[in-house]
C-alpha cells in the first residue's frame, strides 16, 4: 500500500507540530523512500522520512519524528535521550520494538 500526497501532507503537519513543541529547529520536512532507516536529521534541521512511515499508526510516527527531532539537542542515545524520549512518549521501548520488527520485515538493516 503506497502513502497518498494527503497523508504526505498529514504526517509533515504532524512533524511541525511536535517540532514546534520540542522547540526544535526544523528547515525542511521530506518524505521519500528510504533504503536502510525510518528517518534522518540533519544539522542543518532538514529532516527526511521513510515513504512508509506514514502508513504506520500514530504513535510509531510520533516514535520516529520524536526520535529525531531530539537528535538537534541530543545527537546520541544516551541517558539523557533515553529520558526525553519517556517524558514525551511513555514506554518509548515498546513502539521501539515494534518498528524493530516492521523495520527487518521491510528490509531495513538492524542497527
Amino acid at each position: 500500500m503506497s502513502g497518498t500526497a494527503v497523508d504526505k501532507e498529514k504526517f509533515k503537519e504532524r512533524v511541525r507540530l511536535w517540532a514546534d513543541k520540542l522547540e526544535a529547529r526544523v528547515t525542511s520536512v521530506s518524505v521519500r523512500p528510504m533504503k536502510t532507516k525510518w528517518a534522518s536529521y540533519s544539522t542543518a534541521g532538514r529532516l527526511t522520512f521513510d515513504s512508509s512511515l506514514p502508513e504506520l499508526r500514530e504513535a510509531l510516527q510520533d516514535y520516529v519524528i520524536v526520535h529525531e527531532l531530539l537528535h538537534e539537542k541530543v545527537p546520541n542515545h544516551g541517558k539523557l535521550w533515553k529520558s526525553l524520549m519517556r517524558v514525551h512518549l511513555g514506554r518509548y521501548e515498546e513502539y521501539e520494538q515494534e518498528l524493530r520488527k516492521t523495520a527487518a520485515e521491510k528490509g531495513f538493516r538492524q542497527p
